[in-house]
C-alpha cells in the first residue's frame, strides 16, 4: 500500500507542479501582455512624434519656399530698380547735354544780339554825326 498512498501524493504533487508551472506561464504571459502593451504605446508615441516631425518638416519646407519666392521677387525688384536707375542716368546725361547746348545757343543768341546792338549804336552815331554835320553846314 505504500505505493498506493504515494501515488495520490505523487499525483497531488504533480498537479501542484503543473499548477505552479501554469501560474508561472500565466505570469510570463501577463508580463508579455504588459510588455506588448508598453511596446504598442511606445510605437504609438513614436508614430505620433513622427507625424509631428513630418508636419514641422512640411511647415519648414513651405517657409523655405516662401523665402525663396520672396528672394526671387526682391531680386527681380532689384533688377528693375537697376534698370530704372540706368535709364535715369542716361536721361540725366541727355538732359545735361541738352542744357549745355541750350546755354551755348543762348550765348550764341546773346552774342548775335550784342553784335546787332553794336551795329545799331554805330548807325546812330553815324546818323548823329551826319545830322551834326548838316546842322553846322546850315549855320
Amino acid at each position: 500500500m505504500p505505493n498506493d498512498q504515494s501515488q495520490p501524493e505523487q499525483r497531488r504533487q504533480h498537479a501542484e507542479g503543473v499548477r505552479e508551472q501554469h501560474e508561472g506561464t500565466r505570469q510570463v504571459a501577463e508580463g508579455q501582455r504588459v510588455s506588448a502593451e508598453l511596446v504598442r504605446r511606445e510605437a504609438e508615441e513614436l508614430r505620433r512624434l513622427a507625424e509631428e516631425a513630418r508636419e514641422i518638416r512640411d511647415e519648414h519646407r513651405h517657409a523655405l519656399d516662401a523665402l525663396r519666392e520672396e528672394r526671387e521677387r526682391l531680386r527681380e525688384a532689384g533688377e528693375i530698380a537697376r534698370i530704372a536707375a540706368e535709364e535715369a542716368r542716361v536721361a540725366a546725361e541727355t538732359a545735361r547735354h541738352a542744357a549745355v547746348e541750350a546755354v551755348q545757343a543762348t550765348a550764341d543768341a546773346l552774342e548775335s544780339t550784342l553784335g546787332g546792338m553794336k551795329v545799331v549804336e554805330d548807325m546812330r552815331r553815324a546818323l548823329r554825326d551826319i545830322r551834326d554835320a548838316n546842322t553846322l553846314d546850315s549855320n
